[in-house]
């Protein structure tokens, strides 16, 4: 869905008083998400979408944002609120869009052996690329480099951060798993890896640890700051996992396992936090209760930006935002069900191995006029049953089901898409569902 978020930028004497140096540019970009091509060297094969929000410093922090398996950077703009909190903060948010084709289709390489070593090439040198590229073409700071992902975006932030801690401050990895997890391509897709198929895949801190120096060999500088999230009831990528990361992370930082704080800055979210001896934050874990393979979540993303360091005002290293999710994006007018007639096109996706499945559904509203509120109703063939989703909920779990919207795409402009998923189990029968509806109007099938 490729909607320009417009939140109302704050008047520059309180930007100024928060401390960024605000210049205009010329000539004046239009804040909309833009396809880069010839970036740099790209052995992942990746494509690469930019957003330059029209009022940035003269330096700012630039934020790569990576989508989950199926998905794609177009995509990852329209579900989750980076773009529009780059309106408000003032930094340029880099999209990759993965297309290594592992089981479940456009997941980041975080399994093969050359991804693993620094600067040996796939999806990670064609990231750094991207990162060199804006910091060229728009002086992105490159002291304020951020990733945050997705599933297997979530599992790239932590990939990036453990090989490039010279180039990356902080990570904010939703539902993602450990560093080098995948012990390579025979434990990919997760459905039926030993890290993510039950979750059971347990090593020590120290191990996890070592893997992590083990990826930059010799260095010593400053490591990155790690923000991580997961659903208490995900079964795509196993809550236990989070335990994992933890066990990472702070025994890079040399950080004890029991946190130095704990709280809840919402109804449903519990906060771990591990602080050095300064008092710094430098990793924080988010348990969401009863949340699936459903993350990030409206307003979780401006808790990232101020992890780092981002939000105004008052953001700091260890920061939450005061309101998330306060502002009220602009949408066109509204439509809700479409018009009569075909208002819609689906693009549709399976990908199964043994008894289980996932299924990626890219969702086109082919109206002149904007959808607030969807629904897309279709039937599962016999013998699948869902067992999570992501960028929807789907009830019931077979049959006919209807997967509506979660509270972050529910506006589909004019034109625009959106991507939705499922894990499923099957008895045999892996085909596509045969039709799809949207608010009741017949959706033409890519």
């Amino acid at each position: 869905m490729h909607i320009t978020w417009k939140l109302l930028i704050a008047p520059a004497a309180a930007v100024l008083a928060a401390g960024l140096s605000l210049v205009a540019l010329r000539p004046a970009y239009a804040a909309t998400l833009t396809e880069v091509t010839n970036f740099g060297a790209n052995p992942g094969g990746m494509r690469m979408h930019v957003y330059v929000p029209d009022t940035r410093p003269a330096n700012p922090a630039i934020v790569v944002a990576m989508h989950g398996c199926g998905g794609s950077g177009p995509g990852f703009y329209a579900g989750s609120e980076f773009a529009s909190l780059a309106d408000r903060h003032g930094y340029i948010v880099i999209y990759p869009t993965a297309t290594q084709q592992a089981g479940f289709g456009n997941c980041f390489d975080t399994w093969s052996d050359t991804a693993k070593r620094r600067g040996a090439g796939s999806d990670p040198v064609s990231i750094i690329s991207m990162v060199t590229y804006v910091q060229r073409q728009y002086g992105g700071d490159p002291n304020r480099v951020y990733a945050t992902g997705s599933s297997s975006g979530g599992m790239m932030t932590n990939h990036m951060l453990a090989l490039y801690p010279d180039v990356f401050k902080a990570g904010a990895a939703f539902m993602g798993v450990p560093f080098n997890c995948f012990a390579g391509a025979a434990d990919y897709p997760p459905g039926s890896s030993r890290c993510t198929g039950n979750g059971g895949l347990d090593r020590t801190a120290q191990q996890w640890g070592d893997a992590v120096r083990q990826a930059y060999p010799g260095y010593a500088g400053p490591r990155p700051r790690m923000q991580l999230w997961h659903g208490t009831n995900d079964t795509l990528v196993p809550y236990r996992l989070l335990q994992e990361e933890i066990e990472q992370w702070t025994d890079v930082f040399g950080l004890s396992q029991n946190p130095t704080s704990t709280d809840t800055p919402q109804s449903g979210w519990n906060r771990r936090r591990y602080a050095d001896a300064s008092g710094t934050v430098q990793v924080e874990a988010y348990s969401i209760q009863g949340a699936g393979h459903s993350l990030p979540s409206a307003g979780m993303a401006a808790y990232a930006v101020a992890f780092f360091g981002l939000a105004t005002p008052g953001g700091g290293p260890s920061g939450s935002p005061s309101a998330p999710g306060s502002a009220s994006p602009s949408v066109p007018p509204v439509s809700s069900p479409p018009p009569g007639g075909t208002a819609c096109r689906v693009a549709d996706v399976v990908n199964p191995w043994n008894t289980g499945l996932t299924e990626s559904i890219t969702i086109t509203n082919t109206a002149a006029t904007a959808v607030n509120g969807w629904a897309l109703a279709f039937t599962l063939p016999a013998g699948q049953t869902v067992t999570s989703a992501w960028n929807a909920t789907i009830s019931p779990g077979s049959g006919q089901v209807t997967a509506r919207n979660v509270s972050y795409n529910a506006v589909l402009a004019p034109g625009a898409s959106t991507t939705i998923g499922f894990q499923a189990t099957h008895t045999g029968n892996t085909a596509r569902p045969a039709a799809f509806t949207l608010n009741g109007a017949a959706c033409t099938l890519a």
